[in-house]
């Protein structure tokens, strides 16, 4: 039988190599997937491409691998927000690099790429700093900037429930954009709040079916970015 379950947090990362591009979920602390990326932290892969809706808070999840200088770039619609210290600094000093993309567009390119769709046109960004050097074409009558789809070697995302076969549910919010991240991505790492028995997800409940999923490591109580922060905690 199909068993996607891995032992530990460590082996479930330890092939991210250096250069990857990983995608990795979460909405702000909301479905973020802390322990993965602390222990990819831990693995130390660096040179990374990071495609991620922002730049994490505080000094851990993403804002610590970010600080650990393991990220060459990040491409996402949110560099700064409230808590963000590591990325607006690095940016400022040039020693990192970054892509911003508009939230619909981010999400409509890393969908594409996991449906198979190379290209797209979308009237966001016309008319702004984003749309220049990018093709743009008038269609009845308007005007669009042409994006491309987004891929990724890795994903790094959270879940709720999970079976070992790799069906996936969420806890509400906490899904945006896992679902569309394990379908672009070519190899999806998953961590789970609970491990069920088969058949205990009703299937028309499933959100990521186990097709899109490679590995899956518990993590029954994971730590909250919000509370870490407000404590000062870093990582490592």
């Amino acid at each position: 039988m199909i068993n996607k379950c891995t032992a530990s947090l460590a082996e479930a990362v330890a092939d991210i190599f250096d250069g990857a591009t990983v995608m990795i979920g979460g909405f702000g602390e909301a479905g973020s997937p802390i322990e993965l990326i602390h222990a990819l932290i831990d693995q130390g892969a660096k040179d990374l491409t990071v495609v991620n809706n922002n730049t994490g808070s505080g000094h851990v999840g993403l804002a610590a691998l970010i600080a650990n200088g393991q990220v060459r770039k990040m491409i996402c619609s949110y560099p700064r927000t409230t808590g963000s210290e590591v990325f607006p600094a690095l940016y400022r000093s040039n020693r990192i690099e970054l892509e911003l993309v508009p939230q619909g567009t981010l999400a409509e390119r890393i969908r594409a790429g996991g449906a198979g769709i190379p290209a797209f046109y979308t009237a966001t960004s016309v008319n702004t700093p984003l749309a220049e050097g990018k093709e743009l074409r008038t269609i009845s009558g308007r005007e669009y900037v042409l994006e491309f789809g987004l891929q990724a070697d890795f994903a790094l995302i959270k879940c709720a429930c999970a079976d070992r076969h790799g069906n996936l549910t969420y806890n509400k919010t906490a899904r945006n954009f896992a679902p569309i991240m394990a379908m672009a991505a070519q190899t999806t790492i998953v961590q789970t709040g609970a491990l069920l028995d088969l058949g205990a997800i009703d299937a028309e409940a499933v959100v990521t079916p186990g097709i899109f999923v490679d590995r899956i490591v518990t993590v029954s109580d994971p730590a909250q970015e919000s509370k870490l922060v407000a404590e000062g905690r870093r990582y490592p």
